[in-house]
């Protein structure tokens, strides 16, 4: 089986190769006579792997599959074996053969010690790579990439864990390991050579020596499309000895960086990477030829490129071919393979319908050696396959590089051939370097028929004709340039007994039976890779299934002709031929080989050494041009099909009349080699109006263009749900989905829009169909589902273009609020379906079934259950991808009575078997990387919350001690996307009267501390809790400031954090209204009696309603008042900041809603619950409003909208006139023609500014340890946002301070800001550390403070070195001095000269500072000022060192006690010892680095909607929703 190159599906060649395989039995050998091939037999007691070649030699080596998984190797082509001496066999885990030295091999444990060869596996000796082998499920099998021009140098991809937690990081060496392997990069998903192929390069010889090419992850637990490409030329060296890397960020989109790489793939002279983008299933593919300039991939207009649903196939140096998914169902994909023009940027279609399997591979191959000639399998009922039916397929063969394709024939009848999507051998499927000899398994007929019903066929001229060989499938192979062709008859059973040959071509077959009654089960047959050897191994299965054994085949056909091939016994062969037998042309030249004449006694006797064609050139002809990018062929010509391509000096204004030379319909097939000859050629440019090459604009108006639609119907609300496009996404679409409703009646029809509300359609498909309700996808914004009340149920994968269906196996339960949809973060199409099984009337229970193929299959997982859910992701490393969790009954019973709920998790599909991992749960929730479950002791009845990250080992949260959880408390789970759960603990559970703390957990989410108390929720749990979008660490809460008042309603108080709720302060208010008239109370800052109070969460109609959008940096809206208390929402007015809550300004009286376009260019305001005819905007943040009438009469306004990304200059009003709904489109598009540019070499004239978040607390503006820069439009500017703006421009890494610290586990903070231990605690014993870690070195003293996850401050005052004073463990005295010893001359440097250089500075203040100490002067200037900084930070430091000592005992972080065994038993490594041990922790991790803020919003997981879960709470309240 060829591996397909995919970079859609993530499965490594050798390993979706691998056949069971292993240990030594017996040696059993049987000589045979002349006339018949030599055949050795090896017995094995366990199955080998894929034997491997050295490349130009009969030297073979294989490995057992199975401990002690021993490698083998053989000098005679698999004659003889021996054990590869120099190994420790049972330690090895994989053998990998060097991809361009014939010589060297590698043979890898799981440890960093491994084996190499240089001489064939002769002699080996040990290496060293320092990171451990990675068994990240996308590294395995690529742990090793080789440089195409310098064997010595290459890249190992390993591991390096810290307690729980693995990472990948790369090593590299350029002397072929004979000295330890040096780091390359940590945080890595993939490094490359970018000479990773022979025909690729740069361009320059010295960056072909040097280059590497990272795919770089943004943090410990981020989602791929925060991935970046880095490139180096000095192997990521450190600059200046800081922390920075000598690295650039590839430029893909031409002037700058693309965010969300997926996967890199070398293919031929063309680099290709892949980028995905948050919301949207829908990949860019980029292209370079050089690593320096590269393109975006154009494909027609008709496809989508989706992650797994496209696969590069094996291309030529000339173009690329990829095979595209096409069908909408997933259980049997179909594709469109297409073919790149030469620079690899424009594809233009080949054929239509390619078979394709769920694993990404297509029936598609190349005849070896000849050019343009490859075969594909079609599905010819297709239209039939996209409602439900089984394939019927017809197998296809092109000469022309698929311009053209016909039927594959023998005599008359046509023949179908099995291929890629079904692997029965090892290597190419058809073909092999023989020259134009091809075989295959298939059938006469229309179609393709079952594999075993097939018959062997060959063809000895690339495919034109085929002769049947034999009967049956058959495994087979080429030998000897085509001499030689050997089968061994495929079987399900161990009852073969022969093997068969021809030395004609298939015309004539012999039959030679195996020794010794030998009977097997034959798995791969192979030769070397040129096929000019004599000598062949098979590999099989022998004995019985109860005790089965397995076997090494040596075939060998020297000796069987005593001749070698003369000159007379050679002929020439064409690759194409004309009537009159001439040489024909194939892809614009002709083709000739010299081989064997087919009955000929002789063998060629010349291994490695392959058959090299002679070309010669022929005129072109129409045969030599296909259709051009976006044209289709329709006859004898090509149609324009989409925009014509316009070069950027063309079209450059709006004129529709202004014309360009474009593309006639036609270029010359890629590769194609003909000879231009004189006149006019196909590919003859022509002329074209520019108003065919590109769309105009849809305002151009240069005003707010508006749009009304009128919804029929007495109705009085919308359901609507936004499909927004992908970041990368080339088209323009914006879609909504709406429906009219009544609150307490039915529902209309449902709407799509794809143009923003400008035009309404109702799908056919959805029209007169009972519509229960909608659900959109979680993690990928274009896919909807519409839900009936039966098991019908109505998708959409393209946003609302096309729609499918598919039945669930039970419907759902109408009763529940819940979704009975769950979703995965990577994998679009898993589903878990929530249903209603009923055995008898009113005996129903719930049913959890799964699909992988959206629907068209499912499988039910788990009944009696309560919530199914995926908690895998490929952004968790630490749990599996396709891990689920599910809440359900102990016994399958509705009975409440002893028969409680658990919480049981599966991480493998393929047995559908759960474990239980929690008994007496209420309810889980899954927040970024945590999942916290809350149980509940029934004897005692108290309720305990408990957290995990691997999804099967839970550890209690541990309160601080005077905080008590009442068992009829609930638990809320609140966005926690900062490495920490915010966990809501309810602590007044009266109706009406509900409030709770905010505890917030370490990295583990098993240590809490108090972040705030008295935080409102309403009688639903809804919290008032909102982080600001885009920015790190802001948040708002309200607090009940009336806790202890029983009869009155609650007074709220709104409270910001700066810094992830770790420190809390008021809203300042501002000084004046929007009249400019003083409030009734003033405060600079905010305090408890005056500040600006905001109505929050819990009053929102519209949940999903933000005060801020994540691309409107630094801005907020909200509705409230300035006063000692929140007042009601009725006497409200709007409020908004440009600082991220630093300061804020009243912009409207009265209660507006806002909405936020052009990332923050465009801000709207809407008037709510009041009739109007106008709204209002702002072009400059805020700073100036203008109105804008929608209507010639007043209306009530219910909502405004636009995508929630804000990328969009169009927005959408919602409202009512009498009983009449509408829409109304506002589109600004016509405001601004002019895209805005960044200059970063002239600030004054780039229309962006840098703008960075001050930090109320720290003078510095450091936030998190680290300064960032947000790009912003400047507010005078006149233009629009063309591409999305990076989240974080630039950034630098601050030293910490005490914001960089919260109070530790049981210590919270007092009046004064200081982190003091609860009341009645004696602080924990830190030398317990040691007695959980028997080999811990060392142990922290505790301080009350503990550094904050987010934060990556380095150095200062408050660094971990002088903040944690660490103490040896008992019996780690030796080892703890030995880390931290210092010489004798660091200590004179480190102590006396800083106390010389003091003693220095107090001389010399004590002589300079005017009037000496005491003295007091008027009217006078002192040389030497207190506020001087020679004075002032000196004053500081000693300052904080004082507050520092005052602050003694230390106290060490939290350990999670289980996390080592956790780990143990993940990776399977438990007990390993000696120098294949695990790295072990040497400290409290951090899990922020630089590079995850350097690319946005790093190590951030996804947030939907819904940002948080109840636990917990058994009232009769239904609870819609969670946050």
């Amino acid at each position: 089986m060829r591996s397909s190159g995919s970079m859609g599906a993530a499965i490594p060649m050798w390993w979706s190769a691998l056949l069971f395989l292993a240990t030594l039995l017996s040696t059993a050998s049987t000589v045979y006579a002349k006339d018949e091939p030599t055949i050795k037999v090896k017995q094995l007691k366990s199955p080998p792997n894929n034997p491997n070649y050295f490349p130009g030699s009969n030297v073979v080596l294989f490995q057992e599959a199975e401990s002690p998984r021993t490698v083998w190797r053989s000098t005679d082509g698999g004659a003889s074996w021996d054990k590869a001496e120099g190994i420790d066999h049972d330690k090895s885990i994989a053998l990998v053969m060097h991809k361009y030295d014939p010589n060297r091999a590698y043979v890898l444990t799981i440890g960093n010690v491994h084996w190499k060869t240089a001489d064939k596996g002769k002699t080996w000796e040990k290496f060293y790579t320092d990171a451990f082998t990675s068994d990240f499920a996308e590294t395995f099998g690529n742990w090793m990439a080789f440089h195409a021009g310098d064997p010595d140098k290459i890249l190992f991809t390993g591991m390096e864990c810290e307690g729980f937690f693995c990472e990948e990081r790369t090593m590299y060496t350029t002397d072929g390991f004979e000295t330890k392997a040096k780091s390359l990069r940590r945080q890595t998903q993939g490094c490359w050579w970018a000479k990773s192929s022979p025909v690729f390069t740069t361009g320059d010889s010295d960056l072909d020596a040097t280059r590497v090419i990272c795919i770089v992850r943004a943090g410990l637990f981020s989602p791929q499309y925060e991935n970046r490409l880095y490139i180096s030329d000095s192997y990521f060296k450190t600059l200046d000895g800081g922390d920075a890397l000598d690295e650039k960020e590839a430029k893909l989109n031409g002037d700058g960086p693309v965010p969300g790489i997926v996967s890199l793939v070398e293919v031929k002279k063309f680099l290709l990477a892949a980028t995905a983008s948050p919301k949207s299933a829908e990949l860019a593919l980029f292209v370079t030829d050089d690593t320096k300039t590269w393109h975006r991939a154009i494909f027609p207009q008709d496809h989508r490129l989706l992650e797994a649903a496209y696969t590069v196939l094996e291309s030529t140096n000339y173009s690329i071919q990829i095979d595209v998914r096409s069908s909408k169902r997933t259980s049997a994909p179909m594709g469109t393979l297409l073919t790149s023009n030469s620079n690899g940027t424009y594809f233009t279609r080949n054929i239509e319908h390619t078979n394709r399997n769920q694993q990404a591979y297509v029936d598609f191959e190349k005849v070896t050696g000849i050019q343009g000639v490859f075969l594909v399998n079609q599905v010819d009922n297709w239209e039939e396959v996209e409602k439900g039916a089984p394939k019927k397929m017809k197998t296809l063969i092109t000469f022309d590089d698929g311009r053209t394709f016909e039927a594959i024939k023998t005599d008359d009848d046509n023949i179908h051939l099995h291929s890629i999507t079904e692997p029965q051998n090892t290597g190419p499927v058809f073909s092999s370097p023989a020259p134009g000899l091809v075989m295959g398994n298939g059938n006469h007929g229309k179609h393709l028929k079952d594999y075993w019903e097939s018959d062997l066929y060959v063809s000895d001229d690339a495919g034109k004709t085929w002769i049947k060989g034999l009967k049956g499938p058959h495994k087979y192979e080429f030998g000897d340039q085509g001499s030689i062709l050997l089968a061994v008859e495929d079987s399900k059973k161990v009852d073969v007994q022969e093997i068969k040959y021809s030395l004609d071509h298939g015309k004539e077959w012999k039959t030679t039976k195996l020794p010794d009654d030998l009977r097997i089960l034959p798995w791969t047959l192979t030769t070397i890779q040129d096929s000019t050897s004599l000598k062949f191994i098979l590999t099989a299965k022998t004995g019985s299934k109860e005790s089965p054994s397995y076997c090494v085949v040596s075939i060998d056909f020297e000796g069987l002709h005593e001749d070698t091939c003369k000159e007379s016994d050679m002929e020439k062969w064409y690759a194409r031929k004309n009537d009159d037998g001439t040489s024909g042309c194939v892809m614009g030249h002709t083709q000739e080989f010299t081989r064997r004449k087919k009955d000929a006694k002789c063998f060629i006797k010349k291994e490695f050494k392959g058959p090299v064609p002679e070309t010669s050139k022929c005129d072109c002809s129409d045969a030599d041009f296909e259709c051009d990018f976006n044209f289709v062929q329709d006859g004898d010509e090509c149609k324009l099909a989409g925009p014509i391509l316009a070069s950027k000096k063309d079209c450059t204004t709006d004129d529709p009349e202004e014309r360009f030379k474009g593309s006639s319909g036609w270029r010359l097939i890629p590769g194609n080699m003909c000879k231009r000859t004189d006149g006019d050629q196909k590919d003859k440019q022509k002329e074209w109006k520019c108003s065919d090459a590109k769309p105009r604009p849809g305002n151009s108006s240069g005003e707010i263009s508006v749009t009304y639609t009128r919804f029929k119907g007495d109705f009085d609300r919308f359901e609507k749900h936004y499909l927004e496009r992908g970041e990368l996404t080339r088209l323009d679409d914006e879609t909504i989905i709406a429906r009219p409703e009544q609150i307490f009646g039915g529902a209309g029809d449902i709407f799509i829009t794809h143009d923003h509300g400008k035009t309404w359609d109702t799908p056919e498909e959805l029209k007169d169909k009972d519509i229960l309700a909608i659900v959109t996808h979680t993690y990928v914004k274009d896919m909807a589902f519409f839900l009936t009340t039966t098991k019908k149920v109505y998708y959409t994968t393209d946003g609302g273009k096309s729609i499918d269906s598919f039945e669930a196996k039970v419907p759902l339960d109408r009763q529940s609020t819940s979704s009975p949809l769950a979703f995965h973060p990577n994998q679009p199409e898993w589903l878990i379906w929530h249903g209603l099984k009923c055995l008898r009337d009113n005996e129903c229970h719930l049913e959890a079934s799964l699909s992988t193929d959206r629907g068209d299959n499912w499988h039910t997982i788990k009944r009696y259950v309560d919530r199914c859910e995926f908690t895998g992701s490929k952004a968790y490393k630490f749990r599996k991808n396709s891990q689920i969790l599910c809440s359900a009954r102990t016994h399958e019973s509705n009975d409440v009575d002893n028969n409680p709920l658990q919480l049981l998790y599966m991480d493998d599909f393929s047995s559908y078997e759960f474990t239980p991992a929690l008994e007496h749960i209420t309810r889980f929730a899954t927040m970024a990387e945590f999942i916290v479950v809350a149980t509940e002791n029934t004897t005692e009845g108290t309720l305990s919350a408990l957290a995990s990250l691997d999804g099967t080992t839970y550890a209690h949260a541990h309160f601080p001690l005077n905080f008590q959880v009442p068992p009829q408390n609930a638990y809320t789970v609140l966005d926690s996307s900062t490495h920490a759960v915010n966990l809501f603990v309810a602590t007044e559970v009266e109706k009406s009267r509900r409030y709770g703390s905010i505890l917030k957990s370490n990295s583990n989410g098993t240590s809490y501390v108090m972040s705030i108390s008295g935080v409102n929720a309403d009688d639903g749990w809804w919290v008032d809790f909102e982080k600001m979008l885009g920015l790190e660490g802001v948040v708002l809460v309200n607090t009940v400031a009336n806790q202890d008042s029983d009869s009155e309603p609650k007074n709220l108080q709104t409270r910001i954090s700066h810094n992830d709720g770790a420190q809390w302060s008021f809203l300042p208010p501002p000084q004046k209204d929007i009249e400019g008239k003083p409030y009734s109370c003033s405060s600079r800052e905010g305090d408890a009696f005056c500040a600006l109070h905001l109505h929050g969460f819990t009053e929102r109609v519209d949940r999903g309603k933000t005060y801020s959008s994540e691309s409107a940096i630094g801005l907020m809206f909200g509705i409230g008042n300035v006063g000692p208390i929140l007042g009601n929402a009725k006497d409200a007015d709007t409020f908004m900041t440009q600082d991220a809550g630093l300061s804020w300004k009243e912009v409207k009286k009265g209660s507006w809603t806002w909405s936020f376009g052009d990332q923050g260019s465009i801000v709207v305001l809407a008037q709510r619950n009041a009739k109007t005819k106008s709204i209002s905007y702002s072009l400059d943040r805020g700073v100036t409003w203008q109105d804008k009438e929608f209507h010639d009469s007043e209306v009530f306004i219910t909502d405004i909208t636009t995508l929630r990304s804000g990328s969009s200059r169009n927005f959408l009003l919602w409202g009512q006139n009498g009983k009449e709904l509408f829409t109304i489109n506002l589109d600004f598009s016509g405001l601004a023609d002019r895209s805005c540019v960044h200059d970063e070499t002239d600030p004054d004239k780039s229309d962006y500014e840098l703008w960075s978040p001050e930090h109320p607390l720290q003078p510095n503006g450091c936030l998190f340890g680290h300064r960032n820069r947000y790009l912003r439009k400047k507010k005078d500017r006149t233009c629009f946002n063309e591409k999305n703006l990076e989240l974080v421009y630039d950034f630098e890494t601050c030293e910490c301070t005490r914001q960089d610290y919260e109070c530790d586990y049981n210590y919270e903070l007092d009046n004064h800001n200081y982190c003091t231990l609860v009341d009645g605690l004696r602080p924990e014993d830190p030398e317990q550390v040691c007695r959980d870690d028997p080999e811990a070195i060392e142990y922290y003293e505790r301080t009350g403070l503990r550094r904050i996850p987010l934060t990556t401050c380095k150095g200062g005052t408050f660094d971990p070195d002088n903040v944690f004073r660490s103490y040896p463990c008992p019996g780690h005295e030796e080892e703890f001095k030995k880390k931290h010893s210092v010489s004798g001359v660091a200590i004179f440097f480190a102590v006396v000269v800083p106390i010389a250089l003091a003693a220095f500075a107090g001389w010399w203040v004590y002589h300079n500072w005017q009037g000496k100490f005491g003295q007091i002067r008027l009217g006078e200037q002192s040389s030497l000022d207190n506020d001087s900084p020679w004075i002032k930070y000196p004053v500081v430091v000693v300052s904080a060192v004082v507050a520092v000592i005052s602050t003694l005992p230390l106290v060490a972080s939290s350990v999670w006690r289980t996390a080592s065994s956790a780990f143990t038993k993940l990776s399977g490594r438990g007990g390993s010892g000696g120098r294949y041990s695990w790295i072990r922790s040497s400290g409290p991790r951090r899990f922020t680095t630089r590079d995850s803020f350097a690319r946005g919003r790093g190590d951030y997981a996804i947030v939907d909607e819904d940002e948080g879960e109840l636990l917990g709470d058994d009232s009769d309240d239904e609870i819609e929703g969670n946050r």
